[in-house]
């Protein structure tokens, strides 16, 4: 087990430092590394709970006596929230009176802002809903439109979202219509106060008698919509895309989630994509390759024809410029990279056979030094 660190040491004050002084730092410390600030953050949490430890003993003049005396043996099982069984919300509710007396709903919400309160009240948020768009390489080249048709939860029309069938709600008795209740606790510093959502009203701050028949008082209600959604240029496969507010609606007026669009990208008969730039293999024949010739090359708008030099050799890359993808964020357009092959028949009849061996008399045909230095020194680059 890791060894303690000194509690002084933990809030970053002198030993002699005072009851405000520790305190302030403290509250330093404690928003620093709140988990709020810090979501999914292990480190910062146990540090939260490390400068919530150390002020639960520095703040008490007779256990800081103790610690100044003894260190962390003279604690026992009195002092230190390790030893104690202490949650994040006991965290929460013996410290409240540093942050005011007041947690919302056990954590910092109010305290940072963004406490899902409005008007003291609650505010829902409708769930996200992910589909998928496949898409082809022309789409992507030029951003399209896509259709979706998928069940999710819309306001319902006959109450108008407010989940009473006659409009009427009543302010809740329990709270008085705040949706926020004070619950007083006995804990080891003495009494202490923090608000929750209130259990009766469910923190909305008001009750709903006559309940509407369509949504059963919940305000929404499920049906099948078509949605159309601007894919932009430049997508790639695995990229999300956020539409707000086209997600499942919210219980009773509250926000609409999102809708999250994953792409996926068909594959090309032709073309392979390599970030904005395109691949097509070519395979060049023996006669083409020799003399030169005009080759038909597929790209995302059409076949453009390309121009082959006589000698042209196996591996040598065509680059057309522009005939790529765009980026998404308009930082230009990708290449047509066009790799070179060239096709040897398997299969010759007799008379072909013989005009390839007469052909290979020549010297011509046979490779120079210079070609065979050009051929080893790509072969080596391969595999260095």
């Amino acid at each position: 087990m890791a060894e303690k660190r000194d509690y002084y040491e933990v809030l970053g004050v002198d030993k002699k430092a005072s009851a405000e002084e520790i305190k302030k730092a403290y509250r330093k410390k404690a928003i620093q590394y709140h988990p709020d600030k810090n979501p999914g953050n292990k480190e910062a949490e146990e540090k939260f709970k490390e400068a919530a430890e150390a002020y639960e003993v520095l703040s008490d003049p007779q256990k800081r006596q103790r610690y100044d005396q003894f260190g962390h043996a003279g604690m026992g099982g009195a002092g230190g929230f390790s030893g104690g069984g202490f949650s994040m919300d006991d965290i929460f509710s013996h410290f409240g009176d540093i942050f005011g007396g007041h947690f919302g709903g056990g954590g910092f919400g109010d305290f940072f802002g963004g406490g899902g309160q409005r008007g003291g009240q609650r505010v829902r948020r409708g769930a996200d809903l992910r589909v998928k768009a496949r898409v082809t390489l022309k789409e992507i080249a030029n951003g399209t439109e896509k259709k979706f048709k998928y069940k999710k939860y819309v306001p319902c029309q006959h109450c108008n979202s407010t989940g009473s069938a006659d409009g009427n709600t009543e302010t809740c008795s329990t709270c008085h219509g705040s949706g926020r209740v004070v619950r007083t606790q006995r804990t080891m510093l003495g009494m202490m106060q923090m608000q929750e959502a209130c259990p009766t009203c469910g923190g909305e701050g008001k009750i709903i008698k006559n309940k509407c028949p369509h949504c059963n008082g919940e305000g929404i209600v499920y049906e099948e919509v078509i949605e159309t959604v601007k894919i932009p240029a430049g997508v790639q496969e695995g990229m999300q895309l956020s539409v707000s507010g086209k997600g499942h609606a919210a219980r009773r007026g509250g926000v609409n989630g999102d809708l999250l669009v994953l792409i996926e990208e068909e594959v090309d008969p032709q073309l392979i994509r390599d970030e904005n730039d395109l691949i097509y293999n070519l395979l060049l024949t023996v006669p083409t390759a020799i003399l030169g010739g005009t080759v038909e090359v597929p790209t995302i708008d059409g076949k453009v024809k390309v121009k082959i030099d006589p000698g042209t050799q196996p591996g040598k890359v065509l680059r057309l410029r522009g005939k790529g993808l765009p980026s998404i964020n308009s930082y230009g357009t990708g290449d047509l990279l066009v790799n070179i092959g060239i096709y040897v028949p398997e299969n010759l009849n007799k008379d072909e056979k013989k005009m390839i061996e007469k052909l290979g008399e020549s010297e011509n045909i046979k490779p120079t030094e210079s070609a065979l230095r050009n051929f080893f020194s790509r072969f080596k680059n391969v595999f260095s």
